[in-house]
């Protein structure tokens, strides 16, 4: 969730969404994310919308933002009142949801619950920082009825843990994965970070074998990038710290494909191993697939049958709105067909089930049929080689001509 928030159209102040939305909103999978903004410290890499106790100066109080976010809930079932069918899956995200007390996530959860109601085998998950938990919170967790729990390790390594602002300590996160699976959680995802300046190829390899060693169910590697307005920017800017360089990335991401498929977890997105299908996360590919989600609390995204919001970024200013009985929608686009097609190739080429080909237009599917080693054909979808996903983004831009 960037920190910066795009223009778009004045949204209603109180929220409401066409019909024609709606009704199609109906029709597909519905998730709910809920961002907690709140951080201990801030890493140098980040450019979500999270706050320190220091930045906000005491505002914004972590004691009430349950309370507030709930408010939302609640008007997202105004909004959506004839919309019928459970919640599929919900995503605490940040920030650092388990800065709040396991109850608060709970009561939370619970709303979601009481308002929408959630399907049989409905996915709840929430990133953790592993030092943010111990034994009794995860077990507060599973109570309340999450699902899966989502650890940021990023690095085995001290040096590149200080070079991203990380607090943990490098074993801490593994301790982490030991002890959700002893409280009962059936899939856990480590997160991983590759590309980080003076990150040596045998650093990569000793993180993914201590990720491994943990036998977490899920895994995703994600590329280091350098955000505009971090402190890892200014740093690359002022000459302290050098560029992720693409060949390096490139490496990285073969040796993390291969040491993760070895151990029996396969790709299902360019970033992302699973080592079942159940273990996959559905929240993300919620997201993939253009489907129904509403981002609860400050600088969330939404999207319901082609309208797409966002919130106002700010605790302060989302909780002003929400105690004056207005929608914390800050603006709002409504996606033409053409833009809603052209981010189907965005996000669905990534995906290992592949990119129908009816999506494509004549131009792009002439494309395709030229990237032999980039794209194989699988029916009637497009599927990314390992080349592919290594060049993931100039296939997208040969597809949309």
């Amino acid at each position: 969730m960037p920190s910066t928030s795009p223009e778009g159209e004045v949204a209603p102040r109180d929220g409401a969404l066409p019909e024609a939305a709606v009704r199609e909103a109906a029709t597909r999978p519905f998730g709910f994310y809920l961002h907690v903004p709140y951080c201990a410290s801030r890493c140098g890499y980040c450019d979500f919308n999270t706050y320190t106790a220091k930045e906000l100066g005491g505002g914004a109080s972590q004691a009430s933002y349950a309370d507030t976010a709930i408010g939302e809930v609640r008007m997202a079932r105004r909004v959506l009142h004839n919309l019928e069918q459970p919640v599929d899956t919900v995503f605490f995200g940040g920030g650092t949801p388990t800065l709040l007390p396991a109850k608060d996530l709970g009561k939370m959860l619970a709303a979601v619950r009481d308002e929408f109601g959630l399907a049989p085998n409905a996915e709840v998950t929430t990133e953790a920082n592993p030092e943010s938990v111990d034994p009794a919170y995860l077990e507060g967790l599973l109570e309340a009825g999450f699902t899966r729990v989502s650890f940021g390790m990023q690095s085995a390594s001290s040096h590149v843990l200080k070079v991203l602002d990380r607090q943990h300590t490098p074993g801490r996160a593994l301790d982490a994965v030991k002890e959700a699976t002893a409280a009962g959680f059936e899939h856990v995802n480590l997160d991983l970070i590759y590309g980080t300046p003076g990150e040596s190829l045998d650093d990569w390899r000793a993180s993914l074998e201590s990720a491994l060693s943990a036998q977490p169910d899920h895994v995703s590697a994600y590329a280091l990038i350098v955000e505009d307005g971090t402190q890892l920017a200014r740093r690359v800017r002022r000459g302290e710290l050098p560029m992720p360089d693409d060949d390096d990335l490139a490496d990285k991401y073969v040796l993390a494909d291969e040491m993760l498929s070895a151990q029996g977890l396969t790709w299902y997105e360019v970033s992302n191993w699973a080592r079942t299908e159940d273990a996959r996360c559905r929240h993300n590919e919620l997201y993939w697939r253009g489907d129904t989600w509403w981002g609860i609390g400050p600088g969330a995204h939404s999207h319901a049958g082609g309208v797409r919001w966002w919130n106002v970024k700010h605790p302060s200013a989302y909780a002003d709105r929400l105690e004056a009985g207005d929608s914390p929608a800050y603006a709002r686009e409504t996606l033409d067909a053409e833009t809603r097609r052209i981010e189907r190739v965005l996000l669905e080429i990534r995906l290992s089930a592949g990119l129908p080909l009816d999506v494509l237009d004549d131009e792009g599917r002439a494309a395709a049929e030229r990237m032999a080693d980039l794209v194989t054909r699988e029916g009637d979808r497009l599927v990314l080689t390992l080349k592919g996903r290594l060049l993931a983004d100039a296939v997208v831009r040969d597809l949309l001509p």
